[in-house]
């Protein structure tokens, strides 16, 4: 079994002995930590609480709401939703913040704790910290039985989400509505199932083929919205002849596209494109993690721009893009944050972004695709002990290409000329992910094959 305590919030596999996995008992001691950690911040008693699909889900959500009301709070419930959902609905009801039970993309025997501050974000690593050193103290009182909170439950939250993005300026419904698109949409059993189509209908798109669009939490397939997990809808977009093919995660803030040729639009060219279209009417600074590919960059500049890259986490992403003032941003494995909706990664508002792009472009997504750099990426992963046994290999591996150029923003970076790779721990795995990108894909493979062996020798010799 595996929890993992991070910046990503609570995370880990269901079920297990207390400490080792995610029990009813952890469940409890991270939500109350969190309550204890909001009722400190003196901003109000109200949280608001959503959820994706997952089968373990109502029953987290049930120990959730009952610590916190047992804490005084006035518990928000939207129930099945999405995390962006969740985040807006903070605002909405100035509440103190918020709760999103989901793994994202983990497979279905995983859930986690999102935690989110009073404007809707995720709370930072020092006050990640707080919250954990909180959950080992378990000094805090409950709440006296005159004193419990209450729980109300709110089924309109999706549809007040839509609301705001079809008043957005860069969203033209006309345009949409009149190129007639018909669209596949695999939203893997979740709750993206709910949104994306009443998200499409407002859109005015009507001819939409719903595939694993039950949130049920039966993942059909991988959740994670990458290339080996979507041929499925890739069939079905080439059968159907639709223009084009949507896959989100299970919590609806990943976005990932297929063409009309059924060939994939590429993870990282989400961003990239839905950037594009915002630079094209909004200028200013674009943020992406420094994991994320060249090609949003050399966008950016095109469009006479700047680009700063950020550490990979959606925290990170958000406090340059604040920084810089971007006018959009994200990360590369499909995640949108459009500042102008709020600062979180958002699959409905790239959707609703993306198709206006597609629309007004006139052109095929396929050939929209070809009109953008054409990098390659080589995503791997090595699987680890414990973040001692990372912290060895990275520091390892920087001595070992020393005299490469090296970025430690997050991980490590080592650059060769345009071609690169990057290793980093993951904040929700036990694993090093190994990442490199080039303009030829053999390049990539290569580059990264290289630095897995070079892993292996190490282990080896350590043997």
């Amino acid at each position: 079994m595996t929890l993992i305590k991070s910046i990503s919030g609570i995370r880990g596999t269901v079920g297990g002995k207390p400490g080792e996995g995610l029990t009813p008992l952890d469940t409890v001691k991270f939500t109350a930590a969190f309550g204890q950690f909001i009722l400190l911040r003196n901003k109000g008693k109200k949280i608001v609480v959503g959820r994706d699909a997952r089968t373990s889900g109502e029953m987290i959500n049930s120990l959730i709401t009952g610590t916190l009301t047992g804490l005084g709070f006035t518990v928000i419930d939207l129930g099945l939703s999405t995390t962006p959902t969740v985040e807006l609905a903070v605002t909405d009801e100035k509440a103190a913040g918020g709760i999103i039970i989901t793994a994202s993309h983990n497979p279905k025997q995983w859930n986690a704790l999102k935690l989110l501050d009073e404007k809707g974000e995720f709370i930072n690593d020092a006050d990640g910290k707080k919250v954990l050193k909180l959950a080992d103290d378990l000094s805090f009182p409950f709440a006296e039985n005159g004193n419990i909170g209450k729980v109300e439950v709110r089924t309109d939250a999706i549809d007040k989400h839509i609301e705001k993005i079809l008043k957005l300026p860069l969203v033209d419904v006309k345009a949409i509505k009149g190129r007639n698109f018909k669209v596949v949409l695999d939203a893997v059993n979740s709750t993206g199932g709910i949104a994306v189509p009443k998200l499409l209908n407002a859109l005015g798109v009507k001819n939409i083929i719903e595939l694993n669009c039950e949130p049920n939490g039966r993942f059909a397939h991988n959740p994670e919205p990458l290339p080996d997990n979507l041929s499925e809808l890739a069939q079905q977009v080439k059968l159907n002849k639709a223009d084009l093919g949507i896959a989100v995660d299970p919590d609806v803030d990943r976005l990932a596209l297929v063409c009309d040729d059924s060939s994939m639009f590429g993870e990282e060219y989400t961003l990239v494109a839905v950037a594009d279209y915002v630079l094209q009417n909004t200028k200013g600074p674009t943020v992406s993690n420094i994991s994320s590919s060249r090609a949003l960059q050399d966008i950016t500049e095109k469009h006479k721009c700047n680009y700063s890259p950020a550490a990979v986490g959606e925290v990170n992403v958000v406090t340059e893009m604040k920084e810089v003032d971007a006018v959009i941003g994200g990360e590369g494995n499909g995640g949108v944050i459009y500042p102008e909706l709020h600062y979180g990664r958002d699959a409905l508002v790239g959707i609703a972004l993306f198709l206006t792009h597609l629309a007004k472009s006139g052109k095929t997504i396929s050939v929209l695709r070809s009109m953008y750099p054409n990098y390659f990426m080589s995503k791997n992963k090595v699987t680890v002990s414990s973040p001692e046994e990372a912290d060895t290999i990275i520091a390892t591996i920087k001595k070992k290409y020393s005299k490469q150029p090296t970025n430690t923003l997050d991980g490590l970076r080592i650059d060769f000329d345009k071609d690169w790779i990057i290793l980093r721990k993951s904040n929700t795995e036990p694993i090093i992910r190994i990442y490199a990108e080039s303009q030829h894909e053999t390049t990539a493979d290569n580059l990264a094959k290289k630095i897995i062996t070079d892993i292996k020798a190490l282990r080896k010799g350590e043997e």
